[in-house]
């Protein structure tokens, strides 16, 4: 294996000093143009690239950011990366991407490898509610700001969405339209899930005493595949008893309820009307377009980037908590009990 050219080779073949071939690299400047052409024809010759993670790590700071998410099959942590990235580029920096998969253990891995690099600073969607990793990884002096969950304490930067209020505003938006069983899927212990499902809970109950009934269907998953199992449970429900309404804890898991109760004949939304959360990209492109409370995706994520440039930059930086509204997007999904009752007679006669 032919190992990688050094600047003492460099130097021998311009005839200089390594000193001189180090003030090349960083304070060409200093050198006289006859030198520094010398060098550059050795550098080029050679096909010398500069060991930048050893330079930063002499140096104590890297020019790398760690980016640590949930499951990057899921779009909307795609754009949100989107917006990390193009934040990190503008200030000058990389990213390092990493997926936990939701997984609290490999996150702790992934965090420990993010310190040993030396790392600018982390952005995280934390895996649970334990931030005793992200603790110590602060106590280090890394800098580490939470994306898409309100940080507990004031000391700690976050970027997050208002999940309670865009829970209430998918199930105000199902009731407003006349349907009093309603559903909701989703499972986990992140915090996104349970504020979201606590915005559902808070419509209903404000509809009074035998106004609404809401139903918690879990899956095995928050993606399609666990879409499609709750899909399959509703579908089994028998109609007497069987929600009118689902609203999602997201899009993929609303694209997977779509395609099992299209699967067992059931129509969306004349027979159940759906509403996801995220507004991802392929919402809008789903067979029967989907209604969906909609994130500022890629504002977030630079959002998030650019309070972590700031701390690692400033000793004196404000700590904040970023909090974005939600937006209901209305489509085809979703519509009136009328029209649905109205469809319903019409395949009878």
């Amino acid at each position: 294996m032919t190992r990688p050219v050094s600047i003492k080779n460099v130097a021998e073949r311009a005839k200089v000093s390594v000193g001189t071939v180090s003030n090349f690299l960083n304070r060409p400047e200093a050198l006289s143009p006859a030198t520094r052409e010398r060098v550059r024809e050795a550098v080029e010759a050679l096909g010398f690239v500069r060991n930048e993670s050893a330079r930063h790590l002499r140096a104590g700071r890297s020019r790398t950011v760690g980016l640590v998410v949930l499951d990057i099959a899921n779009p909307f942590f795609t754009d949100v990366a989107r917006g990390v990235e193009d934040a990190a580029s503008e200030a000058g920096l990389s990213v390092i991407f990493c997926n936990s998969d939701g997984d609290p253990a490999k996150e702790g891995r992934y965090l420990e490898i993010l310190a040993e690099q030396r790392v600018r600073g982390v952005l995280i969607v934390p895996a649970d509610g334990d931030h005793e990793r992200i603790g110590a990884l602060r106590d280090r002096g890394v800098p580490v700001v939470l994306l898409d969950r309100r940080a507990a304490r004031s000391g700690q930067c976050s970027v997050s969405v208002g999940d309670v209020g865009g829970g209430r505003m998918a199930v105000e938006h199902l009731l407003g339209l006349g349907h009093s069983r309603v559903a909701f899927v989703g499972s986990g212990e992140a915090r996104q899930v349970a504020d979201r499902l606590r915005g559902a809970q808070d419509a209903v109950v404000a509809t009074g005493p035998g106004g609404a009934a809401l139903k918690v269907i879990e899956t095995p998953t928050l993606n399609v595949a666990g879409g499609r199992s709750a899909g399959l449970e509703l579908a089994a429900t028998p109609r007497s008893g069987r929600p009118t309404a689902v609203f999602c804890v997201n899009d993929l898991v609303a694209l997977g309820v779509l395609q099992a109760l299209t699967q067992e004949g059931i129509d969306v939304p004349g027979d159940v009307a759906i509403v996801g959360y995220d507004d991802i990209d392929f919402a809008s492109a789903a067979a029967v377009p989907l209604s969906s409370v909609r994130q500022p995706r890629q504002q977030l994520g630079r959002a998030g980037a650019q309070l972590l440039v700031e701390e690692a930059e400033d000793p004196d930086h404000r700590h904040r908590r970023v909090v974005f509204s939600p937006e209901l997007v209305v489509r085809a999904s979703s519509a009136p009990a009328a029209r649905r009752r109205r469809q319903v007679a019409s395949s009878a006669i």
